[in-house]
């Protein structure tokens, strides 16, 4: 029987794919399985997953004959996996030997349904230490109940799906697929179902993800129109948490997370291209008139001047036709 199966996606990775797959090798166990998805990748990718293929224990090799981006990838990881327990992993990130097992471990001795844990951002030679924003540690928790206050940083703004492990039972439920297609913020939605719909999770005090930013190719660094996927994304979270018992509590939350990421990227406006620039600034405007707006207002009103400014100018902004996500 497969314990745990890690589903990790590649594009176009060859610079650090051998590092990802030099540290599965370091945590490699008779009972797990490592699903590496190749999204249709053009460079030197295929051949070295191939070559994984031979000489990874628990390595199952699946190539997509399109690329359909990360959330689709992991997708199909997840229809291919067999463990009892699931966990994530992106093609140019790596771990500390031995993270699996122990990770493993955290999750069967607390009995909940996932475990979400720190992880270690390199960018460049720099490492920073990255804490998933809860304060209680090894213990059982309520997933809903870590979504709020709305005017602090909590479990739903941590969203990192390979920040974790996660029972099987989450996937029989529905719980752990992606929504088709998202090219950028595809764990936004996951990781708001997640905790509005899971009944326990626990953090884990350890750290062995280091995950990779400044990566010439990441989407967080190019600035084309695939980064405005997160307006999609984040009408997800608005959509489905308005048809929560909860609604009314949990709503502030999600608008004002919304609006700090378009603020965010209009603070970063420079580097995209320029029509996309127009068109961010059109799809946000949209987005904002679509939220509930007496959440908005009140978002606004918590908000620093410097961001609300920005997004109130923004609210005014004609919203042509054609700008909805």
């Amino acid at each position: 029987m497969v314990k745990l199966s890690v589903i990790v996606p590649f594009f176009n990775v060859q610079t650090y794919a051998p590092d990802t797959l030099r540290s599965l090798q370091a945590n490699a166990r008779g009972d797990f399985e490592f699903i590496l998805v190749d999204d249709c990748s053009t460079d030197g990718t295929p051949g070295i997953l191939r070559h994984a293929e031979r000489e990874l224990p628990g390595a199952v090799l699946i190539r997509h004959e399109r690329n359909g981006g990360l959330a689709t990838a992991r997708n199909t990881g997840l229809d291919a996996a067999r463990g009892e327990y699931l966990a994530f992993l992106d093609g140019d990130d790596w771990l500390a030997p031995g993270y699996y097992p122990q990770l493993l471990s955290a999750i069967e001795d607390l009995a909940v349904d996932f475990v979400r844990t720190d992880h270690i951002q390199c960018t460049g030679r720099t490492r920073t230490v990255h804490r998933v924003p809860q304060g209680r540690r090894w213990t059982a928790l309520d997933p809903r109940g870590a979504i709020l206050p709305a005017d602090r940083s909590t479990s739903v703004d941590y969203p990192y799906a390979w920040a974790g492990i996660y029972h099987r039972r989450l996937l029989d439920d529905g719980l752990l697929h992606f929504r088709d297609g998202l090219r950028t913020a595809e764990d936004r939605p996951w990781i708001w179902r997640l905790h509005r719909e899971a009944r326990s999770f626990a953090v884990a005090g350890l750290l062995g993800v280091f995950y990779r930013r400044g990566v010439a190719s990441s989407l967080t660094q190019i600035g084309d129109v695939r980064q405005l996927d997160f307006i999609r994304a984040f009408d997800q979270v608005i959509d489905e948490t308005a048809q929560d018992p909860d609604a009314r509590q949990l709503l502030p939350k999600a608008v004002r997370t919304y609006c700090a990421i378009i603020s965010h990227h209009l603070g970063t406006i420079e580097r995209f291209e320029p029509a996309v620039a127009r068109t961010l600034r059109s799809m946000s405007a949209a987005a904002m008139k679509r939220m509930p707006q007496q959440l908005l207002k009140d978002a606004l009103n918590s908000m620093d001047d410097d961001r609300a400014a920005r997004l109130r100018r923004l609210r005014r902004r004609p919203v042509p036709a054609g700008a909805a996500s």
